[in-house]
């Protein structure tokens, strides 16, 4: 099933809202999202303006998407995306987006990766975790500041799995949110199956678990009265503390 979100946009509406439509991003993690073998439901969401690729899944079926639908693809790896089949198959991919800030019709995006070395076994890296978020953190104090945040494990306690040591958020992505107040936070990960909700609102910001697909409609809030809901649980503002397990 291909979730929907639809984002009334604070401040400067984006260019691509204000030419009349909204902007409208297919974020996608973890698991293929079978809907997608039919040629009716590709068109059905149509048009889209990129696609975002959360992390855990295949290069051929990230390329899939962005040729069905001829748009940017901004992606990011997780920690099953590496072995001879992934570094055979990237070299058809785009550079992906980590430590960079892209923009899509307006939108400023920041991407980062399952942190750490892409060869061999996945291990857990709070360290270069930390290195991934002040790397960002000075970049967009520098140049600008990202609207949209794209990594494939979430902040420590916001949409992770605190109880499971692998699955749990890292407190390096905690305190970058905490800085950088993006609207958006698109992660993967954290299975469905784990969570009461696939959304967590914290302060300002939307964090949002695109296991599977999930259509994002960016809108003005004066087009259609648009807003973000807090799921049942979530308390704005609050969040874990102190420091990350390594």
């Amino acid at each position: 099933m291909i979730r929907r979100l639809k984002v009334a946009w604070p401040g400067q509406v984006p260019e691509i809202v204000s030419s009349g439509r909204p902007l409208r991003l297919l974020a996608v993690s973890d698991e293929v999202e079978r809907a997608f073998d039919f040629e009716s439901n590709r068109i059905a969401l149509e048009p889209l303006d990129a696609i975002l690729g959360a992390g855990d899944l295949e290069p051929d079926y990230l390329q899939f998407l962005a040729d069905a639908y001829h748009v940017p693809l901004l992606y990011v790896r997780g920690n099953h995306d590496r072995g001879a089949n992934w570094e055979a198959l990237k070299v058809n991919l785009p550079r992906r987006i980590d430590g960079r800030i892209e923009t899509i019709g307006g939108i400023h995006i920041a991407g980062m990766s399952w942190p750490g070395s892409q060869r061999g076994q996945a291990q857990r890296d709070s360290y270069s975790a930390w290195q991934q978020a002040l790397g960002l953190f000075f970049r967009s104090r520098l140049r600008r500041k990202p609207t949209i945040m794209l990594s494939h494990v979430p902040p420590r306690g916001l949409g992770d799995t605190p109880e499971d040591y692998y699955h749990r958020g890292f407190s390096a992505y905690h305190w970058l949110c905490r800085r950088i107040n993006p609207v958006l936070w698109v992660h993967g990960h954290t299975s469905l199956a784990m969570r009461n909700d696939w959304r967590v609102q914290w302060g300002d910001t939307t964090l949002i678990n695109v296991t599977g697909a999930v259509l994002i409609e960016i809108e003005p809030p004066s087009l259609s009265g648009a807003t973000i809901a807090a799921p049942t649980g979530a308390t704005a503002g609050q969040g874990p503390s102190g420091a990350e397990e390594s």
